[in-house]
């Protein structure tokens, strides 16, 4: 079978194909005017503003750039550019022809980019207001509902809607029907009504139910976006003077075996089935001061690191599907890294060091939800501390050498206060607590321990690596669990590492991701939406959906 097309996660406004963007001020205005002829992949039209990966590509590269490069912005508002309709979701032919997996893949990145919207307007002020100047139907609705506020155009005709059960047999993708329930807090019955009809719920009613926050009628709808818009703003302390970090284009060289970046390097071993992973530290003198990270931009250590690092784990995500280990190591200086941290931390409260930390939080999120089997390999040379210990941290298993004969050869960890809360999980826990299970005196015994270079024996003793072998055993013992690993189900192990690594408390978060891992992934499978008579096949076709009845 033909390997399809890769895709590139990488775009500019300029190759923007979907999206109008605007800047007013405090507010930026993403307007939806999806071009039907340019879909990722061919075999659909994105019709009414519906939307497929390359539109959400953009869409999340348009947020970045707001982030980053437009400090100014407080409010985003999005919208359409299109009448009477503002987005009636993921495209359905798109889905029709899509894979098992990259229908998945597709909406767990949609996912995390609404989660980032959220993730924003909690940690760095940016607000999000969603004006629904048309029909809203689907993803388009579970767009509106990422956002702080979503304001309806009162026309008699505009409506919000999650047909995806009456129509296609399969569950809203991206979230839906957890922020109905957990974040408008609709009511059970009627978010029952509200997502098996088709028809949507419009006006006062929509109001009513808890699915919008307000309406308006046409005529004095702009302006009421408007006001709504900049009472948001006055909510940020986002800077109105400060000099944004242009987001340069990445240096990145995609090999058919590699990728490689400045500060991360990918080795794919097709034959094993794995990806080495290799992170890399900080090098020379870097800034301590806002100004001199100012002056940086992009080019800055942590920013870059986060972009690159990013990039990688959706490029592994989405185009080597059967590379289903991944074994990260990390090569610098560790004090160089401790350095990094202090200077995250003194300057926390800095608009351009509060969205590197939250590109670095989302980033080190994608690691712990992608659906791969994640090895931490701690060899001389590495920096696993302080941030860098976040990677091994996120992984299912960490291995430490040992060497007893050579104290200034054998690599250390160390924990700093970065661990202890500057990147929460989705769970809200970070990822000591997530290890410890929120255990008192395990973390007291780790921060007693903070910034001091731990060796494999120390650190096994404080629970942060999983094995500690010597350098006699370390070969064999690393060569079978990769082993055996590689050997079993990749379904059976997507299954069990979710579960495994989100053993925290649930909140919103953990129910958008673990619906997706469990019953959506499951019913994309079933033949009641995807089998030839199946109710995604079929729509649009002029053919009845043919059940079977059978409640599993």
């Amino acid at each position: 079978m033909s390997q399809p097309p890769r895709v590139d996660y990488q775009t500019h406004p300029d190759q923007y194909r979907h999206w109008k963007l605007k800047f007013e001020g405090p507010v930026a205005t993403l307007a939806a005017d999806f071009d039907e002829n340019a879909g990722l992949r061919p075999g659909y039209k994105l019709k009414l503003n519906s939307y497929d990966l390359g539109v959400d590509i953009e869409l999340y590269d348009a947020i970045q750039r707001i982030r980053f490069e437009h400090p100014e912005v407080r409010t985003v508002v999005l919208t359409s550019a299109r009448d009477k309709v503002f987005c009636s979701g993921a495209n359905i032919f798109m889905l029709g022809v899509s894979s098992h997996a990259w229908k998945v893949n597709f909406c767990k990145f949609t996912n995390e980019t609404r989660n980032g919207f959220e993730d924003s307007s909690a940690h760095s002020g940016l607000k999000f207001l969603a004006a629904v100047n048309g029909a809203c139907a689907g993803g388009g609705y579970e767009l509106a509902l990422a956002c702080d506020e979503i304001i309806l155009v009162d026309d008699r005709s505009s409506a919000v809607s999650l047909p995806e059960v009456p129509l296609l047999g399969v569950l809203p993708g991206t979230g839906g029907l957890t922020r109905v329930t957990d974040k408008r807090q609709v009511r059970h019955d009627l978010a029952d009504i509200f997502c098996t009809t088709t028809e949507g719920v419009r006006g006062q009613k929509a109001k009513d139910w808890k699915l919008v926050d307000d309406i308006a009628k046409p005529a004095v709808f702009a302006a009421k976006v408007q006001e709504r818009a900049l009472e948001l703003a006055k909510l940020s302390d986002r800077p109105a003077g400060a000099r944004g970090a242009v987001l340069t284009p990445l240096q990145r060289t995609v090999e058919a075996d590699a990728l490689r970046y400045p500060n991360v390097v990918v080795e794919i071993d097709r034959a094993k089935r794995t990806a080495t992973w290799t992170v890399k530290g900080p090098t020379g003198t870097q800034p301590a001061d806002t100004a001199a990270i100012e002056a940086l931009g992009a080019a800055w250590y942590p920013l870059a690191l986060a972009r690159e690092l990013e990039d990688a784990i959706l490029e592994m995500r989405t185009n080597e599907l059967e590379i289903g280990t991944w074994l990260i190591k990390t090569e610098g200086d560790a004090a160089a890294v401790l350095a990094m941290d202090a200077t995250l931390l003194a300057h926390r409260g800095h608009w351009l060091v509060r969205e590197t930390t939250g590109l670095l939080r989302r980033t080190f999120s994608r690691l712990d939800v992608s659906s791969r089997s994640l090895f931490a390999l701690i060899e001389p040379g590495s920096c696993f501390a302080g941030s860098f210990l976040e990677l091994a941290l996120a992984c299912d298993r960490s291995y430490m050498l040992i060497l007893p004969d050579d104290a200034a050869r054998t690599p250390k960890v160390a924990v700093s206060e970065a661990n202890f809360g500057l990147y929460p999980m989705i769970t809200g826990q970070s990822r000591l607590q997530r290890r410890f299970y929120g255990d008192a005196n395990a973390l007291a015994a780790l921060r007693a321990a903070l910034n001091q270079p731990l060796d494999a024996d120390a650190a096994f003793k404080l629970g942060l690596v999983t094995s500690n072998p010597d350098d006699i055993d370390w070969s064999d013992e690393v060569r079978i669990a990769i082993e055996e690993r590689v050997a079993m189900s990749p379904d059976a192990l997507t299954g069990m590492e979710a579960n495994l690594r989100f053993n925290g408390p649930e909140n919103m978060f953990t129910r958008v991701f673990g619906r997706l891992t469990a019953w959506q992934n499951w019913i994309f499978q079933r033949p009641n939406a995807v089998g030839e008579k199946g109710a995604l096949k079929v729509y649009g076709k002029g053919d009845k959906a043919a059940f079977d009845w059978t409640r599993v």
